[in-house]
């Protein structure tokens, strides 16, 4: 497909970036040893936790996943430039649920209202997988309070999206005890090749030390599979955006940052060669390269 300028400048301003940190050594931020905070929004708490200073960013999760499970190597790399803002989704990990319907323009609700309970008047976003899906519903539905935004593994939903079903159904099966899920997930997570090489997965992977009712993990499941997309409204997309993509991710397949990314005017695609689903813990260095380079873009 054919690139923007900005798609192609960017990818060469983050190669000139990786030969002016090559050496940058940090610190881990453990989410899990934060102190954790909650806050009333809309029906339910929201569990949050913040730190680092600097212009906000909202970190938002994917399916699923709790908010101890952003990697640490990469939150101790926005640390020292960005107000960072975790949180548990919904229903899901500290977080709260009621009896109101899930669905993805919901979250983008919550994550709306967490802003508006911090204070925050606008936020840069940066969303994981399904939480590329809230983030778009965010930009969208509350373009006033994204400033950047940043689309990691995301799709946008509806019959525009290309996703083989295996590997979404390995992932949302809640089925088996806590140890086959996680095998499942692991699997979609990471390429073949990266595992048989990297067996040690917890020196990687923060497995979520918070747990969620299967029973919502569900709910959260279903609202992914109902959201009707994104494709036909991300003209209206006006805030700079990056898409990073693992040239081996499985859900969703690169394809889909490409189909975002000529639809949103000027927006950056980057892909992470070799990554999987899970590029952001096999390579947290270059990915924080990429992340940094966009935010601290003034053109």
């Amino acid at each position: 497909m054919k690139k923007s300028f900005r798609q192609i400048i960017g990818v060469l301003v983050i190669a000139g970036l990786f030969l002016a940190m090559g050496g940058c050594q940090m610190k881990e931020v453990d989410v899990s040893k934060l102190k954790l905070h909650k806050v009333q929004v809309d029906d339910i708490q929201i569990a949050y936790k913040t730190f680092g200073r600097g212009e906000p960013l909202l970190l938002i999760m994917g399916f699923s996943g709790t908010m101890d499970m952003w990697p640490p190597r990469l939150l101790a790399g926005l640390a020292p430039h960005y107000q960072v803002i975790v949180y548990d989704s919904r229903g899901i990990g500290e977080s709260s649920a009621s009896d109101k319907k899930f669905s993805i323009e919901l979250f983008a609700d919550d994550a709306s209202g967490l802003l508006d309970a911090l204070g925050i008047g606008k936020a840069h976003v940066l969303g994981w997988s399904m939480g590329t899906n809230v983030a778009q519903e965010l930009v969208l539905r509350h373009p006033e309070k994204v400033n950047k935004l940043i689309l990691y593994a995301a799709d946008c939903g509806g019959k525009e999206t290309v996703q083989p079903e295996e590997p979404l159904k390995m992932v949302t099966d809640t089925s088996g005890s806590l140890e086959e899920r996680e095998a499942r997930v692991i699997k979609v997570l990471f390429p073949e090749e990266w595992l048989k090489a990297h067996p040690e997965i917890r020196a990687y992977f923060p497995f979520p030390k918070e747990r969620s009712a299967v029973e919502n993990v569900n709910r959260q499941a279903q609202a992914m599979l109902e959201w009707q997309g994104s494709y036909s409204r991300l003209g209206q997309i006006k805030q700079p955006t990056l898409l990073i993509t693992g040239t081996e991710d499985l859900i969703p397949p690169p394809i889909n940052a490409f189909i975002i990314g000529e639809r949103i005017p000027g927006a950056w695609v980057v892909q992470i060669k070799g990554g999987g689903h899970g590029a952001m813990y096999q390579h947290p260095d270059e990915f924080l390269k990429i992340v940094l380079t966009f935010l601290e873009d003034r053109r």
